[in-house]
């Protein structure tokens, strides 16, 4: 590994509906820019076709401002580490595309990443006052598509130990969001509401679910019939107690991650914690993992906001990790919707 030499590497982010470039230089972030796409909020989620449109329309101006705001030359870059899956197809294409045209038109390696590892190694971007997890910790690693258990022996050994059976955590807080009344995204929103409200008004039914796997969609229709009850009873029963109801659900969504990852403490020894993805932005989740550091003695570590979401920062820390272990990519390579944590 050469630390010693002045490493540029542009990173791309296109999985789903955020289209982002970042520059990174020898491990510190220089420049992450994102576009996000509102079209989809009238439609109440992601609609695939629109958000590849968006992303030919965005990468080219949000590349731009990445080179222009790490005030460096596109001549400079080292490497071009790009998202190669998991994510939506289209979106995928248009990063993979454009990820590989610059490579060569600047003759330099391509380094495909992994969007569910750039989530974890994004711990590991050179920040003032952020402490890196040393090896073997924890993650969990939790947003709108994926909530697994991830234990980390390496910046590319990475094993799931537990995961969801069904839907996502981050689909949980939208999806009950949307029984609410509240508009998408809704995950931010019940979190904004649960601040003010009593996360003991209401009680919800975890599921019972072996060893580490979750599961979110009874929980789900347990909301959703609750609510139909309720509003039967009162037409005004959410306007009058939504507060209430957003920190009700909070609450037995975080108990049920961390019972999970108690369990996981217990079995694997290991007691540094790492969180990542876009659901580690929650504030219950980060009040409850800082606490977990004097209750239960943890090392915990929470990433800074502006890496928890999609960004391309993530991409481009897993490509320097990458380029120092001269791990590159040839041209021929094919975005892929499906990846594991656990594929390289």
């Amino acid at each position: 590994m050469n630390k010693n030499k002045s490493i540029y590497i542009l990173g791309i982010e296109s999985s789903c509906d955020d289209t982002s470039a970042a520059v990174i230089y020898n491990g510190k972030i220089l420049s992450n820019v994102i576009a996000n796409q509102e079209v989809h909020a009238k439609y109440g989620g992601v609609v695939p076709e629109l958000a590849s449109r968006a992303h030919q329309q965005n990468i080219v101006p949000v590349i731009q401002q990445a080179i222009q705001k790490a005030n460096i030359d596109k001549k400079d870059l080292n490497a071009i580490a790009f998202t190669r899956g998991p994510g939506l197809m289209g979106s995928l294409l248009v990063g993979t595309s454009f990820a590989k045209s610059l490579s060569l038109a600047l003759n330099i390696p391509l380094i495909a990443v992994n969007h569910m590892q750039g989530h974890v190694l994004a711990h590991f971007i050179e920040e003032e006052n952020q402490p890196k997890p040393t090896f073997p910790f924890l993650c969990l690693t939790i947003s709108g598509g994926h909530t697994q258990i991830v234990k980390i022996s390496d910046y590319f050994t990475m094993e799931v130990l537990g995961e969801t059976l069904d839907d996502a955590v981050g689909e949980a807080f939208d999806k009950s969001a949307k029984i609410l009344g509240l508009p998408y995204p809704g995950g931010p929103l019940i979190d904004k509401h649960a601040q003010l409200g009593n996360p003991n008004a209401f009680t919800f039914t975890k599921p019972k679910v072996d060893e580490l796997n979750f599961s979110f969609s009874g929980l789900k229709t347990g909301i959703l019939y609750f609510i139909q009850k309720k509003v039967k009873e009162n037409p005004d029963f959410i306007k009058e107690n939504l507060n209430d109801i957003c920190a009700s659900i909070q609450k037995t969504i975080v108990e049920i991650l961390f019972d999970k990852l108690k369990l996981a403490v217990q079995k694997t020894g290991i007691t540094q914690i790492a969180i990542a993805g876009g659901v580690s932005a929650n504030s219950e989740i980060r009040k409850e993992l800082k606490a977990s550091e004097k209750k239960l003695g943890w090392t915990t570590y929470i990433p800074k906001f502006e890496y928890t979401t999609d960004n391309a920062g993530m991409i481009a820390i897993a490509g320097y990790l990458k380029y120092l272990k001269n791990n590159f990519s040839e041209t021929n390579i094919t975005a892929t919707s499906r990846l594991k944590v656990s594929d390289n």
